[in-house]
This record gives structure tokens, C-alpha cells and sequence, in this order.
């Protein structure tokens, strides 16, 4: 049997692996395996193209690149300027921004490139003037002790976490609520839904220096239009974190008010999730703050990875192609007929339903903790991700809530109907759980009981149900 190209040069990457650890080898076959038999429902993950995980493996990893395109402290860095200047230009291009640095190796780095050059343009303090035209060396202990004081005193608003923000907006235990004076803004008790007036309140009596919108585990769409001018009436930089739908932006699903890019300040991304790229994170800003983003190695970053931005301009590349706006669009249409089959079943979401590319389910209608419901799901083979809810009485360790997402299962070619028999799976997996107790006899908020018979059915019928939709169909490893 002949072997097509992409089957060729994943077997004989293995091979190559194999000779030297057997084990690692062994344990990327399984990772594929067990990703092939798994209904994949967390919101964060995606399954990258061939072509992307095949750029990833290449003599960029070997580069140090500090610096940017045509200004490095490194030699020899020629071809990495072509590859972050693709992808910079990729990533203008899709979503409109007059500048694109694509360094960043994370979200949460993005996010602190982004701060930090907020702070480098807005503070005015003879210390950071300082900084800024001198060379570190230069600067007095009083110059570093005025200028930790200037920055560590800055106000940041931004999403609580419970209410579906990220930890890097200000979460007191990450480090954005230790480098801000920082408050968070919530959602309306009753609907789960983001109060603009209440938000434009809490800023006028705050007065933050950034105002942060985004979220990772918020159902619906943000208007950023009514952001910006929230920002606007107290002089606030507006920014805004787009990693988990940066998906539904480039494919023109998320489009006018809801689409972050022409109305923030500067906006921050992950390259994965609904974006289906390589592990990663990217910056995108007018020119007023770029030289500050441009800084973000050696700022906060270590030297930038050239082979993953080498895969960021690949994914994005693919991006701009047609077939992408429909890919986004199908995202939201699984979601939201996920959510309906839930509700169908009786189980309560918060805010009702969704308009992205999340579902945010509230199990303790089951008598759950989230914590319990995801390890029951996963037993019967259900990959999710345990999250708060708002006004969560858990917390975020054990948490109410389960988060799902549709990106994954719609890379596979999952449609409505599937998310349907998807909402069976998993309203029949929480409804037969039930909570475990203590050696003591307290009840557990770890703990659970499940019927092994019932798990194995359902995971038996999650991989018949799969089984309609292969994972990289064109790719075989034995």
C-alpha cells in the first residue's frame, strides 16, 4: 500500500523518535489514539492541520532570534525575518489591524506584553522617561524605586472570573492582579449578562488606566462598540482579549460591534482555540502603541520560538482561505444546538443558551460539583473542563459548572445532529451520577458514583458516534 505524503512524514518523524525514545514515541501514537476515541468538548483546544504540526518540527527551533524583523541581536536570523514577517502580514490581513507582532508564546505572555506596553505609553513618570531613552544600566536604585511605584499603582477593570473573565485580568493569585491596583466587573445576577451600565459605573467611580473586555467561559457576544466608549469617558486604554473567539472573528461571524478589532486599543489572542493554529499567542495594535508592543522580547518575553511562528503563519494563511468563514460559522451553529439539546433535557445554562462557541452548564441542578462532573464525563468518555459560575458558592477549585465548547468536534465534521446526540451522552452521564462521600461519611465535593456499566456504554457510544468523523483521516501511523 502506498502511503500519501502527510502518513510518510509522520510515521517516519516517529521512526526517527523511536530510535532515541521509544517511550516519547509511544506516547505521541497514544496521545493521536486516545484524541481519535475521545468526544473532545473542551472550549480551549482544537486540532491543528498537518501542515501546521509538520511546521513545528523544523531547524527554526534551533534559531535565537531576539528582536524584531530586520533588528536583531542575533546574526543569521534571514529566514526567521521571512517567517514572522508572513505571519504578521497573515495576520493583519484577516483581522484588519495596522499592526500584528506575533511573538508572544502564550496568551497570558500576549496579555503581558500588552500591559506592558500600555503602561510604557501612558505612564508619565521621570523614571520611565528614563527607561525608555536610556540604558538599563543607566537608572539609579531611585530611578527603579520611582518607577516600580509608577507602575505597580495603576488601576485595571476588568471581567471577574466567576462571571466568565480570564485569571489574567486581574485574578489576585496571576500576576495582572499584583501588577494592578485592580477591580473586576460582573455579570446581572438574574440573567448572567454583562450590564454596560453597571460596567460604565464601575468605571466612573474606578477610573482605571485599562478597562479589559474578553473572557474565556462567557456564552455570548460582547458589544465592544459600547466598550470603547465606557474607555473613552474616563480615558482609559481599552483592551480586549479575543483568544477564545479569535476563531469567529476571522471567519466574519463576529462582525461590527462585535468585532473587538476597530474599536480597542490594542487586542490580544491566542493562536489555537477557535483560530485552529499552533499552541501561541499574538498582539494586534495601532501604530501609536507598536514600538511599545514591538518591545515585548526582551520585555517580558524570552527569545521568540521561530518554528511556531512559522506554524502561526501557516494556520493563518489557511485562515484567509474561504472554507474558514464557514468552519466559524458552523462552530456557533453546533454550539448553539448543543445548548439547545441540554435545555431540552432539563439542564440549566447559564444565561440560557449561548452566541459563540461555548456552553457554560451549571451542574449543581444534577447535585453536582464541577469538579465531579468532569471526571464522570471523562470516565465515559467526555472531555471537558470543569468551570466557575457566577457567584459561584464552590469556588474555582471545585466549581458548579462544566464549560464546553464546539471547535474541536466541528474540525472533525461534527454538525447539529451529532450535538444532539452529544447532549444525550452527556445529560444521561450526569443524571446517573451521584455525589461520593468522605472516608468519614461527609459528603465529598471530589468524590463521586457512577456505575461502571454506564460509563462504558456511553464512551462506547461517543466512539461509534465518532466514528463517522475520523481525526486526520489521511494520516495512518501503522
Amino acid at each position: 500500500m502506498s502511503l500519501n505524503a502527510e502518513s510518510t512524514a509522520f510515521r517516519s518523524a516517529l521512526e526517527v523518535i523511536r530510535a532515541v525514545e521509544p517511550r516519547v514515541a509511544d506516547a505521541i501514537g497514544a496521545e493521536l489514539a486516545d484524541q481519535r476515541e475521545s468526544l473532545k468538548l473542551i472550549a480551549s483546544e482544537n486540532y491543528a492541520s498537518p501542515a501546521t504540526l509538520l511546521t513545528m518540527g523544523n531547524w527554526f527551533s534551533d534559531k535565537y532570534a531576539e528582536g524584531t524583523v530586520g533588528r536583531r541581536f542575533y546574526a543569521g536570523c534571514q529566514n526567521v525575518d521571512t517567517v514572522e514577517a508572513l505571519a504578521a502580514e497573515h495576520a493583519k490581513e484577516l483581522f484588519g489591524a495596522a499592526h500584528a507582532y506575533v511573538q508572544p508564546h502564550s496568551g497570558i505572555d500576549a496579555n503581558l506584553v500588552a500591559f506592558w506596553a500600555i503602561l510604557a505609553d501612558r505612564v508619565e513618570s521621570p523614571a520611565l522617561k528614563k527607561a525608555q531613552v536610556r540604558q538599563v544600566n543607566d537608572l539609579t536604585e531611585a530611578d527603579w524605586f520611582a518607577l516600580r511605584r509608577e507602575l505597580g499603582n495603576q488601576r485595571m477593570l476588568g471581567m471577574s472570573l466567576d462571571a466568565g473573565g480570564h485569571l489574567t485580568h486581574g485574578f489576585r493569585p496571576n500576576i495582572s492582579g499584583k501588577m494592578f491596583d485592580q477591580r473586576s466587573y460582573g455579570t446581572d445576577p438574574a440573567t448572567g449578562l454583562i450590564d454596560y451600565d453597571r460596567v460604565a459605573e464601575a468605571a466612573r467611580e474606578f477610573k482605571p488606566l485599562i478597562l479589559v473586555a474578553g473572557y474565556s467561559a462567557y456564552p455570548r457576544k460582547v458589544n465592544f462598540r459600547i466598550m470603547r466608549e465606557i474607555a473613552d469617558s474616563v480615558g482609559a486604554t481599552f483592551m480586549v482579549d479575543m483568544a477564545h473567539f479569535a476563531g469567529l472573528v476571522a471567519g466574519k461571524v463576529f462582525t461590527g460591534d462585535f468585532d473587538p478589532v476597530p474599536h480597542a486599543h490594542i487586542v490580544t489572542t491566542t493562536t489555537h482555540k477557535s483560530l485552529r493554529g499552533p499552541r501561541g499567542g499574538m498582539v494586534l495594535c495601532g501604530p501609536e502603541l507598536a514600538d511599545q508592543v514591538d518591545r515585548g522580547c526582551p520585555m517580558v518575553l524570552g527569545g521568540p520560538l521561530p518554528h511556531v511562528m512559522a506554524a502561526k503563519a501557516v494556520a493563518l494563511a489557511e485562515a484567509r482561505r474561504p472554507d474558514f468563514a464557514d468552519y466559524a460559522q458552523r462552530i456557533v451553529d453546533n454550539a448553539q444546538a448543543l445548548a439547545e439539546g441540554l435545555l431540552r433535557r432539563g439542564t440549566t445554562l447559564v444565561t440560557g443558551g449561548t452566541d459563540n462557541h461555548l456552553v457554560l452548564l451549571d451542574v449543581s441542578g444534577y447535585g453536582l460539583t464541577g469538579r465531579q462532573a468532569e471526571q464522570a464525563l471523562l470516565d465515559s468518555g467526555i472531555v471537558t473542563n470543569r468551570n466557575a459560575v457566577p457567584q459561584d458558592r464552590n469556588g474555582a477549585w471545585y466549581t458548579s459548572g462544566i464549560r464546553i465548547g464546539t471547535p474541536a468536534l466541528t474540525s472533525r465534521g461534527l454538525g447539529t445532529a451529532e450535538m444532539d446526540v452529544t447532549a444525550e451522552l452527556i445529560h444521561t452521564v450526569l443524571s446517573q451520577t451521584t455525589p461520593g462521600a468522605n472516608a468519614d461519611g461527609t459528603p465529598s465535593k471530589a468524590k463521586y458514583v457512577l456505575d461502571p456499566a454506564v460509563a462504558d456504554k456511553i464512551s462506547k457510544q461517543a466512539t461509534d458516534l465518532l466514528a463517522g468523523f475520523p481525526l486526520y483521516p489521511t494520516i495512518t501511523l501503522s
